[in-house]
């Protein structure tokens, strides 16, 4: 099957770009792609009759009902917003709270039967407004406007709905305590445009597209956030302490909103890919070969239930990996990696299934050939259930298919605390792993918080069962503006498993306290300085139960600076001693020489007993100036060097830079290098190099095409018992022995895609990924082709 084969024919083509579902009408600028220059601002609005304002604690706004249709254009002209609340205002809440919003900010909100509107009138006397045709969740660099609804009024969590001067959206879920999740994606409207004094914006938000309370009358918190590039400040529309345990719990309310209609919820989402995968043909000479799999169809269905459920079900979810996951450097062997979720089924209403310490991560099913789910708030409980049948690519005929099943309940108690339970099961023939747990999060006066878990795992692998495997997680943290302090006290059984779940690290107690203080000059060119001291110590399971010592000790600080204009600065110091952690080395040997250089025995390894490190880190943060943003981060200092457990001088550095030379073009770099070399003679033991560039152009607002280019080159020298005698080392394998000689690699990989997505869950995906690799590092001639393909998504969201 060749590349046409796989395109879906010419009209269906044509019908999948031009048409857009007609309950979510595009967004970004009144004319997509138009050239988004200043425009002049209309006549002002009348001021309405009603306005809250936020720092005079008016902070129950009563929603006035629409008496006139609304045209989502971003220009305030309608009749309709005369009658509207106006919430105005505002606080700065970073770097400083507590202060006026030098940028003043007007928000109105009315709604009626079928969706509640807001406008936005956002001021900018001192230029430098940062508005680019960004692709969707790509707004975080430019000036916009954040609504947060908590339509439960649980100040426990709640919607996020953004836009940036174009009416380029942004949404997700923010939990208390936490950070904004933008994974979750909404249908709403909105549109936007830049004016001679700043820039306005017009949002209508369907009732369809949110989950709210069964009540015939509504009260829901909310939250008004502007974000501002010039100045890097963070403005908010009620005067919020930033030190104050709550951020949710801080939010105004909206009141008056009666006999919401949503209508039939129902969301049928079928889709289409479809691969070709091409590599060398095993003959020499004989070119390349071409995989074309039978292109894949499946699909998802959800129905809303009720204002506060929904079900969903899927066939065959596709994995969306349209692009490499970004390369990390891995600091410390003894902790594995994971990557974000970026399957829409399971990104929808996952704020339903997060529970502490990642025991739910959906990553582990691989390819699921079915699942179902039901999610929402039902009496007082965040509801979490999920089932799925994983058929993973491994899997050879006639083996059991893993099957999943997570339950997560989540129960308010008080004004702001909750109590929740976790279960989930594993099952795979005979073999099984289940997992249960309780966790809570508990504020305790007006600064104290007080978060705990406790879980157990059960397993049976090959007939042989673990029973009662332990994990815990205790928190107490006291929260202030200008101090505070945190206490964590942690652990994890050597034989819990969780095979629905991330854990890091197993078989480890871990303890630390962590006081910070706080100061915000006046006059001065520091905005904001915390300074935070550390203690820290890292136990081996059995070593913790026996109470002795620590295997790993840090006393370490971290001091944070924020000056004006949007700069930032990070200093970090460490000073740790590291216990020779005996398990990583089991395979292990040396190979004992005489004065010739003759061997003559090979022996186990036995690593120097603890090391000592000692180093700081430095953080640069530039501010978001109106085409260009940047980081670097420099670590350096006495440190493991885990290949051979031995002291080591490192220096990893990490440059990133954003550049939008137009408003339609967006340029991302980032390099990474990670240098080890031996404190006994200097040379080199490891090298890891990986830059990375993404280009994109946003041709119109549901338009993009993008190349990701990434290069991971690693360099690793002959090891050696560095600490000790100098000997060889050698790795037991099932042959025998090897030795642990120089290896150097390269390879590149380029990932193309165009994109069109008019909304989430109507897309159109075309791409091509190519992997090239090498022997040695930074030899781009000598890299060579070792597999490509192309790949396709359709698919078509369909709201009933």
């Amino acid at each position: 099957m060749t590349l046409r084969t796989l395109l879906p024919p010419t009209s269906a083509l044509l019908a999948v770009l031009v048409l857009t579902p007609a309950p979510a009408r595009a967004q970004g600028p009144a004319a997509a792609g138009s050239d988004p220059t200043p425009a002049a601002a209309p006549a002002a609005a009348p001021r309405p009759a009603t306005v809250y304002h936020g720092r005079a604690g008016d902070l129950e706004v009563t929603v006035p009902r629409a008496v006139a249709d609304f045209d989502i254009d971003g220009v305030l002209d309608e009749a309709a917003w005369n009658d509207a609340a106006l919430l105005t205002g505002f606080s700065q809440y970073e770097p400083v709270d507590g202060t006026a919003a030098v940028d003043s900010t007007e928000v109105r909100v009315v709604y009626d039967d079928y969706a509640i509107y807001f406008a936005v009138r956002a001021f900018e006397p001192h230029g430098g407004l940062v508005a680019t045709l960004a692709d969707r969740d790509r707004i975080d660099g430019n000036d916009h406007v954040q609504i947060i609804l908590d339509t439960f009024n649980d100040r426990r969590r709640a919607l996020v709905f953004s836009a940036n001067a174009l009416g380029i959206q942004s949404d997700g879920t923010l939990a208390d305590g936490a950070q904004i999740d933008l994974s979750p994606d909404f249908i709403y409207e909105s549109r936007g445009r830049v004016t001679d004094d700043g820039y306005e914006i017009e949002i209508r938000l369907p009732f369809k597209s949110i989950r709210y309370q069964q009540s015939p009358t509504q009260i829901w918190g909310i939250q008004i956030v502007r974000k501002v590039m010039h100045s890097g400040h963070t403005q908010t529309w009620t005067a919020a302490e930033r030190g104050a345990p709550s951020f949710l719990g801080q939010s105004g309310t909206l009141v008056g909103l009666e006999g919401l209609r949503r209508g039939l919820v129902l969301d049928m989402n079928p889709v289409m890919t479809a691969r070709s995968d091409g590599a060398p043909r095993p003959e020499p000479g004989r070119g390349w070969r071409y995989d074309n799999d039978t292109p894949e169809f499946g699909g998802t269905l959800r129905w809303g239930v009720t204002p506060n459920a929904s079900l969903s079900a899927t066939v065959n979810p596709d994995f969306s990996q349209v692009e490499a996951d970004v390369g990390q450097v891995i600091y410390d062997p003894r902790q594995a990696v994971s990557f974000p979720e970026k399957r829409p089924f399971f990104l929808e209403a996952s704020e339903n299934f997060e529970v502490p310490n990642s025991l739910i991560y959906t990553r582990r099913m691989v390819q699921p050939d079915a699942a179902a789910k039901l999610s929402g708030k039902m009496g007082g409980f965040n509801v979490g259930l999920l089932s799925a049948v994983d058929g993973p690519p491994d899997a050879a005929p006639g083996d059991d298919s893993p099957v999943f099943n997570l339950v997560r309940l989540r129960h308010d108690v008080g004004p702001q605390s909750n109590l929740g339970v976790v279960y989930t099961d594993w099952i795979r023939g005979s073999d099984y792993n289940r997992v249960m747990g309780v966790d809570t999060r508990l504020l305790l006066g007006e600064r104290w918080v007080l978060s705990g878990q406790l879980a157990s795992s059960f397993s049976r692998f090959g007939g042989e069962s673990t029973p009662w495997r332990p994990l815990f997680d205790l928190n107490l943290s006291r929260t202030g503006r200008d101090r505070g302090f945190t206490f964590l006290l942690e652990g994890r059984h050597p034989e819990f498993v969780t095979r629905s779940g991330f854990v890091a690290r197993t078989g480890i107690a871990h303890a630390n306290l962590s006081p910070r203080w706080s100061w915000y000059p006046e006059n001065s060119v520091f905005e904001a300085i915390s300074f935070s001291p550390q203690l820290d110590g890292t136990w081996t399971w059995d070593r913790f139960l026996d109470a002795t010592f620590p295997d790993d000790i840090k006393v370490n600080s971290s001091t944070n600076l924020r000056l004006r204009g949007g700069w930032g600065v990070t200093l970090y110091h460490w000073s740790e001693s590291f216990r020779y952690p005996e398990y990583l080395y089991t395979d292990y040997f040396v190979e004992r020489r005489n004065d010739a250089g003759e061997p003559t025995d090979t022996v186990p390894y036995v690593g120097t007993d603890r090391l000592t490190n000692l180093g700081l880190m430095m953080a640069v943060n530039t501010p978001q100036w109106n085409r260009f943003s940047g980081r670097v981060q420099l670590i350096g200092g006495q440190d493991d060097n885990f290949d051979e457990w031995s002291s080591a001088w490192i220096l990893y550095s990490t440059v990133e830079a954003n550049w939008r030379p137009t408003d339609q073009i967006r340029v991302n770099g980032r390099f990474l290098e990670q240098r080890v070399h031996r404190k006994t003679d200097g040379s080199l033991v490891r090298l890891r190099t990986i830059p990375r560039i993404k280009l994109e152009y946003q041709v119109s607002r549901p338009v993009f095409v993008r190349f990701v280019g990434q290069y991971d080159g690693l360099k690793v020298d002959d090891l050696r018992d560095d600490s000790r005698t100098g000997d060889p080392i050698l790795i037991r394998t099932a042959d025998g022995f090897r030795r642990a000689l120089a290896t150097e690699r390269g390879g590149f990989r380029m990932d193309w895609l165009f994109s069109y997505q008019p909304n989430p869950g109507t897309v159109f995906f075309a791409g091509y990924g190519s992997s090239l690799d090498g022997d040695e590092l930074w030899r781009p001639s000598e890299l060579t082709r070792t597999s490509d393909g192309f790949f396709l998504k359709v698919s078509y969201l369909f709201r009933m």
